[in-house]
């Protein structure tokens, strides 16, 4: 179903509740600082939308395609984007505390500066991802693909990364305090007992 940016702001201004948008297609919308927490996105096209500033606190987008979607600055706090493609997405200074974005495609995209803090990427595709000044701490990247990213000065204290690759991985100035790497890929090709 396609929603013109009009229908859309119309539907959460006469909203009780939350907003229920599954399979909608709002690819290429302007929804910069709109308010849809808790709305149910599941398998929403978002791709190319401009959702910087916007809160999405506790919204469901399993599966959504979010692909070079602007989240800049976004609130995803709690958020579940299991299974979403967010390829080449700019999420730099978004929060996504607690998210779920467990089997996430998120290859190329920008998450620098981004609070992270808890949140769940495992098994997610994080190649060639920027997550330089991140904050993953206690965050689970077990089993994830983070071929080449970029994780200077990110703090990954506590975070699970047990079996992920981070072959080609720049992990300058780091905190990699009490983080989990067994049986992990390290940037320089070796793997960590």
């Amino acid at each position: 179903m396609r929603l013109t940016e009009e229908q859309l702001f119309q539907r959460i201004e006469q909203s009780q509740g939350p907003l229920w948008l599954n399979n909608i297609d709002l690819s290429g919308a302007k929804l910069a600082g709109i308010n849809m927490a808790a709305a149910r996105l599941l398998r929403a096209n978002l791709s190319q939308a401009d959702l910087s500033g916007a809160n999405l606190a506790g919204a469901d987008l399993t599966y959504a395609n979010l692909q070079g979607a602007n989240l800049s600055g976004a609130n995803l706090a709690q958020a579940s984007l299991s299974g979403a493609d967010l390829s080449i997405a700019n999420l730099s200074q978004a929060t996504l505390t607690d998210a779920d974005l467990s089997r996430v495609t998120l290859r190329g995209a920008d998450l620098s500066q981004a609070n992270l803090t808890q949140a769940n990427l495992s098994e997610s595709n994080l190649d060639q991802v920027n997550l330089s000044g991140a904050n993953l701490q206690g965050a689970n990247l077990s089993e994830a693909g983070l071929s080449g990213a970029n994780l200077e000065q990110a703090n990954l204290s506590g975070a699970n990364l047990r079996e992920s690759n981070l072959e080609g991985a720049c992990i300058e100035g780091a905190n990699l305090a009490e983080a989990d790497t067994e049986l992990a890929t390290l940037p320089d090709g070796s793997m960590d007992d």
